[in-house]
């Protein structure tokens, strides 16, 4: 079990390293080539990979749409009464939060926002799931990541802004094995506009 520690912690000094890397680059295009890269590397090989052992043989990297660029916006953050959140899970437990703010911005020419939940916990961390018209048929019925922090998932901002770059939406976990449990997206989060960005289901899943 000890290994097994040992091997989380260096997955997280990895994905923290990665986006590191994200943010410090000039070119967000190649920087989005080099996110793409590693993930396979690491859903391949790394023992820590949530794809489950037994299909990591199979496993033909992650599937993406097309990159584009007008996906990434700059978000300003509105401070909101703070408020627990339990967000649903992929499982039967739930997650605590607090709702601190929201996130507003332009996207595909539509004004769009989506609430920020704060993990309360050692550190705490922020988490910023959304769903949007592709879920259940091109991308995860429970929605995608932006951001969590927890796990390094951050691409900068400021004090009262962030930046959102949907080409970097992600699944959860839970997508590649179900022992995994995952917050899900609550329903203020679900945007009614497709977003064809960022990580897809393979197709004919």
């Amino acid at each position: 079990m000890a290994i097994d520690r040992l091997e989380l912690l260096d997955w997280k000094r990895r994905v923290f390293a990665l986006y590191q890397d994200v943010r410090a680059s000039p070119d967000p295009l190649a920087a989005w080539h080099e996110w793409r890269a590693v993930r396979d590397k690491l859903f391949v090989a790394h023992p820590q990979s949530p794809v489950p052992q037994s299909n990591r043989p199979r496993f033909a990297g992650l599937s993406y749409y097309q990159y584009d660029p007008t996906a990434r916006v700059l978000a300003v953050v509105a401070p909101l009464p703070f408020e627990v959140a339990n967000l649903p899970s992929s499982t039967s437990s739930e997650f605590s939060f607090t709702r601190f703010a929201l996130a507003r911005f332009l996207l595909f020419g539509l004004a769009l926002q989506l609430e920020l939940y704060w993990l309360e916990g050692y550190g705490g961390g922020l988490l910023l799931p959304f769903s949007d018209a592709t879920n259940g048929e091109e991308t995860y019925a429970g929605g995608r990541y932006l951001l969590d922090t927890v796990k390094g998932a951050d691409l900068g901002g400021g004090a009262d802004r962030l930046i959102l770059d949907f080409n970097f939406a992600y699944h959860p976990s839970c997508v590649y094995d179900p022992r995994w449990s995952c917050p899900l997206t609550p329903p203020a989060n679900r945007l009614a506009v497709p977003v064809r960005v960022g990580e897809r289901l393979p197709a004919g899943t």
